[in-house]
């Protein structure tokens, strides 16, 4: 029987995008996946449908899992030729017990790759503008651990040498001995007035950073109640220039901005939100239910020769759309001559994507508009106009394509369905003042939001409301609620850049 292989894989500092492309290219092949507590778990979505999710976060407490149990596991897991990641924050050669597991598969028989990953000691650097390195003032840098195995009888960390470095010194897993690390420096003859950097939650929108001279480093972060996960700085690097520092001054750092689209759609605009520094949380209002199994669905796919254009008037429903013609063997030929039209420039991307450019798309993406342009465009008198879209979408385009002579046939091939789930969090959440945006991207997410949480909730505190368009600004006004922002632009691009020029 094969033995499998086993994958030690590197998830980098923290934000999931840092991951390597080798990283998410073997996630995406596992049979199973065990990651641990520092492994951002927003890289399972690399992960491949069906594959078993372990986690196994090896901290105090009753959920903490052993070394001895994760390598055992490991084994298990590899056994019948299963392909297993096991995913490690940071880079599994730095401070990540890698040797350890490494042993335990080799003395069973099981072939193992390493993937590196960035280390958090690296990417501190990056994110904070501390530069570990640079000519003026460093020379070298080494990396320490501030918390040696358990039950070893004597430290193999060298205090003296430490504390006479001419370079930059990188604690990792100190925040529990701060006060000693500090101590034992000074002690073996550092200077007090050394300069000292904290970090903590590097690369995440949540990211801190506290500075003080060495004796004073552990009052100042227990007064700016920085924890852990931490990288300690200690050397005339952690003085940086603050200007430096570019992450802390994206547009949206720090704020916390809810997403209320279906889960897909959620994942897709956290990633917009973290690369301007936010804090994405995603509260799933509904999920995308496919109609492909409609006769309507399934009789207008035969006529599709017949038709001059397909119209999309969402990403939503180009994904459904040819997801229905993979499982009916079907593929993107099926247009043949028609011209296909899409509502703005993210359907336009999701349709090329399955290998198809639209032949319009409108410069302002309401439906209303995208009528009136597409009529601009191209006469379609007596021509024959296909509609793939959502069934709850408004009759306005039906109406306006009729208008300029077009036969159309509007067929829905989605629906969007309330989800229902725990909302008590998030209600503290905005009672605590600790979401600044929520923010709407359709009706769908109104009504969903706000039969799951009370718009008295939101009327009565101080969170603010960014909606991506009329329409939806209509339906959130319907609830009695104010709209700070509309997006100029009715796309995500187009909300978020609104939500920045209020701080600007």
């Amino acid at each position: 029987m094969s033995k499998g292989f086993v994958y030690l894989v590197g998830a980098g500092p923290g934000r999931a995008d840092l991951i390597t492309v080798r990283g998410a290219e073997v996630l995406g092949k596992a049979d199973c996946i065990i990651y641990d507590k520092l492994a951002n778990p927003a890289l399972l979505r690399y992960a491949r449908a069906g594959a078993d999710i372990i986690h196994v976060p090896k901290r105090i407490g009753s959920t903490s899992v052993t070394q001895k149990q994760i390598n055992r596991l490991l084994i298990e897991k590899a056994s019948g030729g299963r392909i297993v990641v096991r995913l490690k924050g940071g880079d599994p050669c730095i401070f990540g017990r890698i040797a350890e597991e490494i042993a335990a598969i080799s003395e069973a028989g099981i072939d193992f790759e390493i993937v590196p990953g960035i280390t958090a000691g690296i990417a501190v650097s990056s994110y904070t503008g501390i530069m570990l390195t640079d000519r003026q003032y460093s020379s070298q840098v080494v990396f320490v651990t501030g918390r040696e195995a358990e039950g070893k009888k004597e430290s193999n960390i060298d205090w003296s040498l430490l504390a006479k470095y001419p370079g930059t010194i990188v604690f990792y897993m100190g925040m529990g001995n701060l006060d000693f690390i500090a101590g034992k420096l000074i002690e073996n003859g550092m200077s007090e007035n050394t300069p000292a950097a904290v970090v903590t939650e590097v690369t995440f929108p949540t990211q801190e950073m506290a500075k003080a001279p060495l004796s004073r480093i552990g009052d100042e972060c227990r007064q700016n109640k920085i924890g852990p996960p931490a990288i300690i700085i200690i050397g005339e690097a952690a003085d940086s220039d603050k200007s430096l520092g570019w992450f802390t001054k994206l547009p949206l750092f720090g704020k916390n901005i809810v997403v209320t689209r279906d889960s897909v759609g959620n994942a897709d605009f956290a990633q917009e939100i973290i690369a301007r520094g936010g804090n994405p949380i995603s509260f799933d209002t509904f999920k995308i239910v496919s109609l492909t199994d409609s006769n309507e669905f399934l009789r207008a796919l035969t006529e599709f020769a017949d038709y001059d254009w397909i119209v999309f008037t969402s990403g939503n429903g180009v994904t459904v759309f040819f997801e229905a013609l993979g499982k009916l063997g079907k593929d993107a030929r099926v247009f043949g001559s028609a011209k296909v039209a899409a509502i703005g420039d993210r359907t336009a991307e999701r349709l090329l994507r399955f290998g198809i450019k639209a032949d319009f798309v409108p410069n302002v993406f309401t439906s209303g508009e995208f009528g009136k342009q597409l009529l601009n465009f191209t006469s379609l008198r007596d021509k024959k106009v296909l509609l793939l879209r959502s069934q709850i979408a408004s009759n306005e385009l039906v109406e306006l394509l009729q208008k300029g002579g077009a036969a159309v046939k509007d067929v829905a091939i989605y629906t969007a369905v309330t989800q229902k789930h725990d909302s008590d969090w998030l209600s503290e959440k905005i009672d605590n003042d600790e979401i600044d945006w929520l923010t709407f991207a359709s009706p769908s997410s109104v009504e969903g939001f706000f039969e799951t949480i009370g718009s008295e909730t939101v009327r009565k505190n101080n969170v603010k409301v960014a909606s991506i368009g009329p329409v939806t600004s209509r339906q959130l006004e319907s609830h009695g609620l104010l709209v700070d922002i509309e997006a100029d632009e009715h796309t995500l691009i187009g909300l978020l850049e609104a939500i920045e020029k209020t701080y600007k």
